[in-house]
C-alpha cells in the first residue's frame, strides 16, 4: 500500500484508504470475521456483487455535479480496475463492476487525486446526498439548492454521530415546488423556499420506498437555511438510538416515526438540541464554487443532416435555464450505462465548450449546463457522434431500471432487459409518447424498489412464479398509480397483477391502450384514480395465467439462458452480530477515536465516539448472554435491568445516568474529557466483569 501514501495530500484519507488496506490484509488473513469486514468495507464504498469474487464500487457524487477532471479520473480507474463501463444510479451516483477486493483502496486513492470519495457511499451511513438535476440553473427556483446541499454532505462525512446507524440515511434537496428531488421518499428531503426574503425549506421526514412505502411527514413548513444541519444532526442522534438494528427490515426512520408517531419524535429532536453543539451553522452560499462557462467567440459551423430529426430532439431534450442565452441539455442514457471512451469525449466537450461539469439525474441520465443557445447544433453533431442524441429526455420513453438479475444479489427477474423491450415497443407502436412528459416507468429487479417503481405511473417489479408442475419463470408485478403531485405530495403505485415477465409488453400496451382510448385529456394519475385498481385487474387478470407457458417464458429478457430463481445475502445494510471479544476491542478503538478527537479539539466528535464506546461495551455483555440488542435505548435499558439493579456491575449510579448525558449537555472540552474517562471505566469494569465469569465456567469446566 505504500505506492498511494506519498500521493494523497489529505491525511484523513490517506487514513481511511490505508485502514481499508490493511482490514483487507486482516480479512484475506483470516484476523477479522467476514460479516464484521463486510460493514466496513460497504462504508468504503465497496460492495459486494452477483458474481463470486468482484465487487461493485460505488463513487459517492453529491447532488450529481460532476467536473470534467474529475469524469476522466472516472473513466480511467474504470479502464485500469474495472471494464470500461459507468452505471448512473437513481442517487446520482456511478458504479463500476467486477473490481477485484484487493485493488480498491489502490483504487480509491487514484481517485481522490481528483477529489473524488468512496466514503459512505454504501453501509448504515448518510448516503449520497441528492438534487435536482437543474439546481442552480432552474428558471423557476427561488435560489440554487446546491451549496446547501454541499454543506450537508459535508458536515456528516466521516461524522461520528452517523458511520454505526441501524440502516441507511437518504437525504434530498429541491429546487422547486415541482419536487424533482422527490423529497417524499427520503428520510430527509428538503424542498427550498423563502418567507420574507429569507431563505429556507419545508422539511419532509420518514419517508421511503422498498416494499413498505412509506410518505414522508411535514416536519416543518419552513425551516430557515442555518437550522438544517443542527436539526438533521438532532435527527440522526435520535435515529442512532432509538432504531431498530436487529430486524432489517424494520430498521430504516419510516418505521420509528411510524411506531412513535410524528409528535413525539420531533419531541425527542427538540430536546436533543440541548446536546447538539452548534445550535446554528450558516451557510455561506455566496462563497460556493460555482462552475462558469467558458468564453467561445468563434462557433464552429456544422450541418444537420436531418433537420426533422433534429428539430424533434430539441423540443424534447432542451432545457430552459435561468441564465440568459443559455440552455441545458439533456442526454437520455438508456439503462443509466456508458463507457469510459465517450465519457472522456464529453467531459472535453464541456470543457471546451460549456461550463466544465456535468449532472447526473436521478432518472440516470446526463445534463449539461451552460450551453450557448447558438452553441446547440454545434454540440447536437458533437453528441450524434458519441449515441447521445435519443430524443425523449425525461419523458415516457425515458424508463428508470436498476441493475437487477445483471449484477445485484438480491434481484429476481431481470429489470434491465425488460427496460429495453419496453423502451423499444413504445418507439416502434407509441411513437407519440416520445413527447410524453406526463407517463413515468420505472422498473426494479427486487421489492427493495432501487429503481423506484413503487413511485412510477407504471412499475414493474421483478419476481418469479411457480406452474402447476412447479416450474419456475421470471415474472414482473404490475404497479399502477404512483406518482409525483409536487410540493412534497405524492401518490404509491397499487400492486395489480403478476405476469410472467415475456407478457410485460404485452401488459404495456393494454395499459397504453386504455389510457389512449379511455383517458380524455386526463393526466394517468387522475386517469387512475378515476377508474380504480380493480378495472386494470380486470384486463389484465388473464396474463397471469401460468398454465400455458411455453419455453421461452423460462428465459428472462436479455438473456439466453434457461431462468433460475437465485437471491442472495443483501447488503444494502445488513446486520451484524459479533463475538464478545470483538465489540470489547472495538470499544477500545472507539475510545482512542474520542481521545484524538478531543485532542483535535473536535468535541462533539469525542463525546460521540465515547457513546458509541460505551454502548458497544454494553452490546458485548448482553451478547454474551444471548439478549436482544435491537435498539441503543433497548441496550441501555437491558443492562441496567440485568447487570447494574442486580448489583452484578457496580457503576455507582445507572448506565442510563452516564450514558444519557449525551442528550443533555452539549460538548465541551470538560465534558468530553469526563465522558471518555466514563467511557474508559466502564469498559475496565465489563471486562473485569466477563473475565472474571469466564474463570468461574473453566473452573467449573474442570
Amino acid at each position: 500500500m505504500q505506492s498511494f501514501r506519498s500521493e494523497i495530500e489529505n491525511p484523513i484519507v490517506e487514513r481511511d484508504i490505508i485502514e481499508l488496506a490493511n482490514k483487507i490484509e486482516q480479512f484475506n488473513n483470516g484476523k477479522i470475521d467476514e460479516e464484521k469486514f463486510r460493514s466496513l468495507r460497504l462504508a468504503r464504498g465497496v460492495y459486494g456483487q452477483r458474481q463470486e469474487g468482484v465487487q461493485m464500487i460505488r463513487i459517492k457524487l453529491p447532488y450529481g455535479k460532476v467536473k470534467s477532471n474529475q469524469l476522466r479520473r472516472i473513466s480511467e480507474v474504470s479502464d485500469e480496475y474495472s471494464r470500461g463501463r459507468l452505471h448512473i444510479t437513481t442517487r446520482q451516483d456511478i458504479q463500476i463492476h467486477h473490481v477485484d477486493l484487493n485493488r480498491t483502496p489502490e483504487l480509491w486513492a487514484e481517485l481522490e487525486r481528483d477529489e473524488i470519495t468512496l466514503r459512505e457511499a454504501c453501509g448504515n451511513t448518510v448516503r449520497n446526498v441528492t438534487a435536482s438535476e437543474t439546481a442552480g440553473i432552474d428558471v423557476n427556483e427561488p435560489f440554487d439548492v446546491s451549496p446547501y446541499a454541499d454543506a450537508l454532505y459535508k458536515f456528516f462525512l466521516r461524522n461520528p454521530i452517523c458511520q454505526e446507524m441501524g440502516r441507511k440515511f437518504k437525504v434530498s434537496f429541491s429546487s422547486t415546488d415541482e419536487d424533482t428531488g422527490l423529497s417524499y421518499m427520503h428520510d430527509l428531503g428538503f424542498i427550498a423556499k423563502t418567507k420574507d426574503g429569507v431563505r429556507g425549506f419545508k422539511v419532509l421526514i420518514g419517508g421511503g420506498l422498498g416494499s413498505q412505502p412509506r410518505h414522508g411527514d411535514i416536519l416543518y413548513d419552513f425551516l430557515e437555511t442555518d437550522k438544517i444541519i443542527p436539526v438533521m444532526e438532532g435527527v440522526l442522534r435520535i435515529f442512532d438510538r432509538h432504531g431498530e438494528r436487529k430486524s432489517r427490515a424494520k430498521a430504516r426512520l419510516k418505521f420509528l416515526l411510524k411506531d412513535i408517531g410524528l409528535e413525539a419524535f420531533k419531541e425527542l429532536v427538540d430536546a436533543e438540541q440541548n446536546a447538539v453543539e452548534l445550535k446554528s451553522v450558516p451557510i455561506d452560499a455566496d462563497s460556493f464554487e460555482v462552475s462558469v462557462p467558458v468564453e467561445v467567440s468563434e462557433i464552429p459551423e456544422v450541418e444537420i443532416k436531418d433537420q426533422a430529426v433534429f428539430d424533434t430532439w430539441k423540443s424534447t431534450n432542451l432545457i430552459p435555464q435561468k441564465q440568459d442565452g443559455f440552455v441545458a441539455i439533456g442526454i437520455k442514457v438508456l439503462l443509466g450505462d456508458f463507457y469510459t471512451d465517450k465519457a472522456r469525449l464529453l467531459a472535453d466537450l464541456v470543457e471546451n465548450y460549456a461550463a466544465g461539469e456535468i449532472r447526473l439525474s436521478l432518472r440516470q441520465n446526463i445534463v449539461i449546463p451552460f450551453v450557448k443557445e447558438e452553441l446547440v447544433p454545434f454540440f447536437y453533431t458533437e453528441l450524434e457522434k458519441l449515441g447521445f442524441v435519443d430524443a425523449g429526455y425525461n419523458k415516457a420513453v425515458d424508463i428508470t431500471a436498476c441493475p437487477g438479475t445483471d449484477t445485484c444479489n438480491l434481484g429476481i427477474a431481470s429489470s434491465t432487459g425488460i427496460a429495453d423491450e419496453l423502451e423499444r415497443t413504445i418507439r416502434a407502436e407509441y411513437p407519440q409518447y416520445l413527447k410524453n412528459e406526463d407517463l413515468v416507468i420505472k422498473i426494479s429487479g427486487c421489492m427493495n424498489a432501487c429503481g423506484q417503481h413503487n413511485m412510477a405511473n407504471i412499475g414493474f417489479q421483478g419476481m418469479s412464479v411457480r406452474t402447476p408442475n412447479k416450474l419456475v419463470a421470471p415474472a414482473l408485478q404490475v404497479l399502477l398509480g404512483g406518482g409525483n403531485l409536487g410540493g412534497g405530495n405524492a401518490l404509491f403505485a397499487d400492486k395489480v397483477v403478476k405476469v410472467p415477465s415475456k407478457r410485460g409488453p404485452e401488459a404495456l400496451r393494454r395499459i397504453l391502450n386504455d389510457f389512449e382510448a379511455n383517458a380524455n385529456g386526463k393526466k394517468f394519475v387522475e386517469y387512475y384514480k378515476e377508474k380504480g385498481e380493480r378495472y386494470f385487474y380486470d384486463f389484465l387478470q388473464d396474463l397471469q395465467d401460468v398454465s400455458n407457458l411455453t419455453d421461452s417464458d423460462f428465459i428472462d429478457w436479455g438473456t439466453e439462458e434457461k431462468y433460475i430463481k437465485e437471491i442472495g445475502v443483501g447488503e444494502c445494510a445488513g446486520v451484524v452480530i459479533d463475538l464478545v471479544a470483538t465489540l470489547f476491542l472495538e470499544s477500545d478503538e472507539k475510545i482512542q477515536n474520542a481521545k484524538e478527537s478531543a485532542d483535535n479539539g473536535v468535541y462533539s466528535g469525542a463525546v460521540y465516539h465515547a457513546y458509541s464506546s460505551m454502548i458497544n461495551t454494553a452490546k458485548a455483555l448482553l451478547t454474551s448472554e444471548n439478549k436482544k440488542t435491537n435498539t441503543h435505548a433497548g441496550i441501555v435499558k437491558q443492562f441496567d435491568e440485568l447487570f447494574v439493579e442486580s448489583e452484578k456491575i457496580n457503576l455507582e449510579s445507572s448506565f442510563a445516568e452516564i450514558v444519557y448525558q449525551i442528550n443533555k449537555l452539549a460538548p465541551s472540552k470538560d465534558f468530553a474529557s469526563n465522558y471518555i474517562e466514563n467511557a474508559t471505566e466502564f469498559l475496565q469494569k465489563v471486562r473485569a466483569f466477563r473475565e472474571s465469569e469466564l474463570s468461574i465456567v473453566q473452573k467449573e469446566a474442570v
